[in-house]
């Protein structure tokens, strides 16, 4: 499969500890640059959160946001200190004592003294926050690879229509190459009659000259390794590689591409060889542009 480096994935999962939102979005980058941007909370689960999303991603500059909204009764709970609560009995009491007076001592009113009853924070289970957080990732994850592979299969099928526009090009060149040297013979042998004006041509002399001008002008071998990257080309967007990508891999052979197609149209005296040799120019060029958004 066809991976593109640009994608975008969100989720949210909501537990008995609170609202976990992830959101992951990437665009083009030689190596993987993984970004995270989240609370504090979650920085000693920082390795395990790397380890899981390198996963569904090998090269791309990848952001991921990850936000945290604790649940009221999960963040908080309520202490009632006793210790407090009777200081405050044993005053009123010798508060009575004292001045003679009755005692009206009432729950609610020791219950509304400062300090009787607090909201504390609550200590955060960091196994029960893990799992509700590696599930907010696994499904953000998963829909930030499919849209990955979506926009990969449009680059494929371009790839592919593209590699059949170099095909015919190198076709024609194959076909054209050899009448090349025969009209190049025919040339020469005309322009030396009519010098010599007589039919007294020296055979042995015009064939060494056609044969260096052959050697000159062949692109055989370039042609044979022009065919060769693009079967390997289509190969590779076929098989595709989970595990590394393919990126980096079609860039290498787009380079060799190139440099086939220069030497072709360096080797050429044919206008119509050379048309079709900057042909191959402008679509390996295309091709390499789309290869810089595969994974």
């Amino acid at each position: 499969m066809v991976y593109s480096m640009t994608g975008f994935g969100k989720s949210e999962n909501i537990s008995e500890a609170g609202r976990i939102s992830v959101e992951i979005k990437s665009v083009n980058n030689r190596y993987l640059d993984l970004g995270l941007k989240m609370p504090r909370m979650f920085n000693s689960l920082e390795a395990e959160i790397r380890r899981l999303l390198k996963q569904y991603m090998k090269r791309g500059k990848v952001d991921v946001y990850i936000s945290y909204e604790a649940a009221a009764e999960a963040a908080t709970e309520v202490k009632y200190n006793h210790d407090i609560a009777g200081a405050y009995l044993s005053g009123m009491k010798q508060m009575s004592e004292d001045f003679g007076l009755g005692e009206d001592i009432r729950l609610s009113s020791i219950a509304h003294m400062p300090e009787v009853f607090t909201l504390q924070s609550k200590d955060i289970n960091e196994e029960e926050l893990w799992e509700s957080l590696k599930a907010a990732l696994e499904e953000a994850a998963g829909k930030f690879a499919s849209a990955r592979l979506k926009e990969g299969e449009f680059l494929k099928k371009d790839l592919m229509d593209k590699l059949d526009i170099m095909e015919k090009d190198v076709d024609f060149i194959t076909e054209r190459s050899p009448m090349i040297v025969e009209e190049y013979k025919s040339g020469l042998k005309q322009k030396i009659a009519e010098l010599l004006d007589d039919n007294q041509i020296d055979e042995s002399r015009l064939a060494m000259e056609v044969t260096l001008f052959a050697d000159k002008v062949c692109v055989d071998e370039e042609l044979v390794r022009l065919r060769s990257h693009i079967g390997t080309v289509r190969e590779i967007l076929e098989k595709g590689d989970e595990e590394n990508g393919i990126g980096r891999k079609l860039d290498f052979i787009a380079q060799e591409l190139n440099r086939e197609a220069n030497t072709t149209l360096s080797k050429t005296t044919d206008i119509e060889v050379s048309d079709h040799a900057i042909n191959l120019k402008t679509t390996i060029e295309k091709i390499r542009e789309q290869i810089q958004n595969i994974e």
